[in-house]
């Protein structure tokens, strides 16, 4: 089975010249999506930072590119009503000719909220509540049917109906994280893609967790596509990776001291990340997100697509 490879432009601390830089570059690449954040503020290190926003900053991406796949990675339920979201989507999918992506997920910073405003809920449970509604919707809405919510629910929702609809026939929806009981359930009930990264051994452990409850609501594990999160930094040899790395974390504001236990950071050489990548493999993942810091480091980008991706049977 071929590897999927899409490439998660950080929106923090870049330029608008560089972000489109960077879209281009993993486009000409050959990569086959292309994914950026959904947060206010930046997410690693220092939160004030340059950050833009990111359904604007994927139509921007849209307008410059012709092939790859776009979404965010992935959109917070909490920042908006889901049928602003819907509507979001489907003029995405009509600017890019059917390429857009539907990622979502409960959100996890509060700072963003809490400096917003934004109703960050009482609890992650509550979130994920929102996100289960939300996402329900958005599958009824982009198939062409009407929503009206349930007595008691979150939203209030009368006889919705979304027009126009989407250009793909169904706009796949992807759901991040990796808890074990509700947001695996809510992957298995709604979800054509699902996004997590971690060690093997959390890995292992949500996989069999959704594959239970893919049991449970009567549908094929294999009717997902599993992807995983990474932050490769390729370079001839470690110690070349690792002043790479350093650098990329300077210019982020982010301590070598928060990143240097994070084990979604593969620093190396091409045959490391290989490894990495075939762990994962052996779980069933076959689609990869590389997150890519600013300056967006076209040797990772060039290596991972070019040498890495043989390497493991891509």
């Amino acid at each position: 089975m071929t590897t999927s490879l899409g490439i998660v432009l950080w929106n923090q601390a870049a330029t608008w010249a560089e972000f489109e830089d960077g879209a281009r570059r993993a486009e000409a690449l050959g990569y086959d999506h292309v994914w950026t954040w959904d947060h206010l503020y930046g997410i690693e290190g220092d939160p004030y930072q340059a950050t833009w926003d990111g359904y604007t900053a994927l139509a921007g991406l849209a307008a410059i590119t012709q092939r790859v796949r776009l979404g965010l990675f992935v959109g917070a339920v909490p920042f908006r009503n889901p049928f602003v979201v819907a509507k979001s989507l489907t003029t995405l999918d009509h600017i890019s000719g059917g390429r857009a992506i539907a990622g979502l997920g409960a959100a996890w910073f509060e700072l963003e909220h809490r400096a917003a405003g934004i109703d960050f809920g009482r609890s992650v449970g509550e979130r994920l509540g929102w996100l289960d509604e939300a996402t329900a919707a958005l599958r009824t809405l982009f198939a062409g049917g009407r929503v009206t919510s349930e007595p008691g629910a979150h939203y209030r929702f009368d006889d919705l109906v979304l027009l126009p609809r989407p250009v793909q026939p169904r706009l796949p929806i992807m759901i991040g994280g990796g808890g074990l009981k509700k947001t695996l359930r809510i992957v298995a009930r709604y979800a054509d893609m699902w996004n997590t990264s971690g060690s093997v051994e959390e890995l292992r452990e949500q996989v069999d967790a959704l594959r239970g409850h893919c049991d449970a609501v009567g549908r094929d594990i294999a009717e997902i596509e599993l992807t995983c999160g990474c932050h490769p930094v390729i370079r001839s040899t470690e110690r070349e990776a690792r002043e790479a790395w350093r650098a990329m974390l300077e210019r982020n504001r982010l301590p070598v001291a928060n990143a240097e236990d994070v084990v979604t950071w593969w620093v190396g050489t091409p045959e490391l990340i290989a490894e990495r990548m075939r762990e994962r493999m052996d779980l069933g993942f076959r689609t990869f997100m590389a997150e890519i810091p600013t300056p967006y480091d076209p040797e990772t980008m060039e290596r991972w697509i070019g040498e890495v991706r043989p390497l493991v049977g891509g």
